[in-house]
């Protein structure tokens, strides 16, 4: 039976919506690259639980603008979706619970609008259970690698570096090097397949990872990888001085 593929997007800044760079040119319309997906699941940094783990299943999801200051275009934005209730009964089996009112905050649609532009692929978020330590993430994510086997891409959304406190307001300014070194060793761990060190990374602060919140997608993904998986690196790179757009899929 075919594994779909599965993957990490960096998101960053919500200015990436609406700006053509090497990132987001890197990401544009990756649907032509892969297999038709039935539906899109996205572990997504921005939806935060608490004490329990969440799925939406709206039919027709609402775009939640969840970020302040930005420019009236990006409020403007829409991405008409149609959800994946059926989702509910595919998960039926985990300790994981509908909610058909919440609907897709942007760190789902921010990427799905490069990615998949044309809106045509029903899509469901996946919350984040905040009061888990990150071994729960990981065993999580193989709970859900059956999802490969059911024509379901699952993506997690986040940053491997994402450092607000210390970010710079252009992105194209020079990196901080721990933030550099942090985003190698990362990728280092990747190819070579050290899971555990990138595990042990999302219970502990450092200044790549000063909350764990944009972290902890990545270890959905390791979870549902598979030993035959090859890597492909979409995207790496530091923006706004200390936030990783990382990016790849494991295939």
């Amino acid at each position: 039976m075919m594994k779909f593929p599965m993957g990490f997007i960096g998101h960053g800044s919500p200015m990436n919506i609406i700006t053509d760079n090497s990132y987001t040119k890197s990401i544009y319309n990756i649907c032509e690259t892969l297999p038709t997906p039935k539906a899109i699941m996205v572990v997504t940094a921005h939806w935060m639980s608490d004490g329990a783990t969440a799925v939406t299943t709206s039919q027709n999801p609402e775009l939640i603008y969840d970020f302040y200051g930005f420019p009236n275009e990006l409020y403007e934005i829409k991405y008409p979706c149609p959800g994946f209730p059926e989702i509910s009964r595919v998960l039926k089996d985990l300790d994981i619970k509908p909610i058909d009112t919440y609907g897709l905050d942007h760190g789902v649609w921010s990427i799905l609008k490069h990615m998949y532009p044309k809106a045509d692929v029903p899509v469901v978020a996946l919350s984040i259970d905040m009061a888990q330590p990150a071994i729960y993430h990981y065993e999580m994510g193989k709970k859900l690698k059956f999802l490969r086997e059911h024509d379901i891409l699952v993506l997690g959304s986040g940053n491997i570096v994402h450092n607000l406190y210390l970010a710079d307001m252009n992105y194209d300014t020079t990196p901080y090097q721990w933030a550099i070194d942090f985003e190698n060793e990362v990728v280092t761990n990747l190819k070579s397949r050290n899971f555990e060190s990138l595990i042990e990374y999302g219970d502990k602060k450092n200044n790549a990872i000063p909350t764990k919140d944009h972290y902890l997608p990545l270890l959905y993904i390791l979870g549902m990888v598979d030993k035959s998986d090859t890597i492909e690196i979409l995207y790496k790179g530091i923006q706004n001085k200390s936030i990783s757009m990382l990016s790849f899929l494991f295939k």
